[in-house]
């Protein structure tokens, strides 16, 4: 998995074989992109840049960075290529817009997945978005049936949240139905803001964003985008929550405001946690449980802001059931691939508003 924050891939090596549990999580990996193809991949998020040639060789060095990982994952597990049934590879996206321009839209994932399958001589399922954007759906969330097999429980109403470079809740009822959305920025802007003004590339444990102040007219004039009460099923992007958007918004506000660059930190950090609360009060009020996941789980700061907001719900980081935050998104990729392999339906058409179940992805055989 490689996601909105364009850091660098996450990887697990996960097994399905024991009937007593919905996945065992063998091994993890992390590795940063270089520094080059992360600049590349930030242009081509850019709506108003495109360019053939530099997304063809953006594919390429990601399926060579996936491929770097697999094998150090399975050297580090002592495990031959041939003992994998496939790798379930994401890619790195760069736009999605579904919906959109002749009513079907599309979502783009770079990876050149041949390749992938040349360098480590295992099977790749890759492009899981888009069949579910081809029967109208918004081809995400995708996790929501991941986080349904492993957290789900019937009796009991329990909110998962994602906080990546975006943000998305899966809502597990407790009826055993299925919803979520993207709620908008997850770590986009306070990853932004500490680049501009700290020169590091994320706030540490929240601890500039808590040594702030909430500049609540700021606040307000962020939370006005139409698309944080847009009706459901709806995700977003870089395409809509990118830099040119918090800089349009500045320029309307009262310079006072953005005079102190903490404050504007803690100001972004509220955005994230009002509009993950807002739909949560809004979507699912019975929740007992938040379960946090993503980079964002690291955020102390950020988990401080929901438990304040939401005194009623267990706040709680997945690494308290067992599944470290940074791993679960990885995983969902994984058991999406052996959704694929099994021929099974691997969306939510609730939560996508496809028209109807799908099996996603498509295979390059090793």
């Amino acid at each position: 998995m490689s996601g909105t924050s364009i850091d660098g891939v996450d990887a697990v090596l996960a097994s399905f074989d024991d009937p007593s549990r919905p996945v065992e999580l063998l091994a993890h990996a992390h590795a940063p992109f270089d520094a080059a193809l992360r600049r590349t991949l930030f242009s081509l998020n850019e709506p108003a840049f495109s360019d053939l040639h530099s997304a063809a060789v953006a594919s390429n060095a990601i399926a060579e960075a996936y491929a770097d990982i697999v094998h150090g994952l399975l050297k580090s597990a002592g495990m031959q290529s041939d003992h994998v049934s496939a790798i379930g590879a994401h890619g790195q996206t760069v736009r999605h817009r579904p919906g959109e321009f002749d009513a079907t839209g599309y979502t783009i994932q770079l990876l050149n997945g041949a390749r992938l399958a040349e360098l480590t001589a295992i099977d790749v399922v890759c492009d899981f978005r888009t069949r579910d954007v081809a029967a109208h759906g918004q081809g995400a969330p995708l996790v929501p049936a991941f986080h349904k097999c492993i957290f789900g429980n019937e009796d009991t109403a329990i909110a998962v949240l994602n906080i990546g470079g975006m943000a998305n809740l899966t809502l597990l009822h407790d009826d055993g139905r299925v919803g979520g959305f993207d709620c908008g920025p997850g770590n986009v802007f306070l990853d932004l803001w500490c680049q501009r003004h700290l020169g590091a590339d994320y706030d540490a444990s929240g601890a500039w964003s808590a040594s702030g102040t909430v500049q609540q007219a700021l606040l307000q004039t962020l939370l006005a985008d139409p698309y944080f009460n847009k009706p459901l099923p709806k995700s977003t992007g870089r395409d809509h929550f990118n830099e040119h958007w918090l800089d349009s918004n500045f320029a309307d506000t009262d310079p006072h405001a953005l005079a102190k660059p903490a404050d504007t930190q803690a100001t972004l950090a509220e955005l994230t946690v009002q509009t993950v609360v807002d739909g949560l009060t809004r979507y699912l009020p019975s929740a007992t449980k938040l379960l946090v996941c993503g980079g964002g789980a690291h955020n102390l700061d950020l988990l401080r802001r929901l438990r304040d907001h939401l005194p009623r719900t267990c706040v709680q980081s997945t690494k308290q059931l067992g599944i470290d935050p940074t791993q679960v998104e990885a995983a969902a990729f994984a058991w999406l691939a052996r959704q694929f392999r099994r021929r099974e339906a691997g969306n939510c058409a609730d939560v996508t508003g496809a028209k109807d179940q799908r099996i996603l992805g498509c295979l390059y055989p090793a």
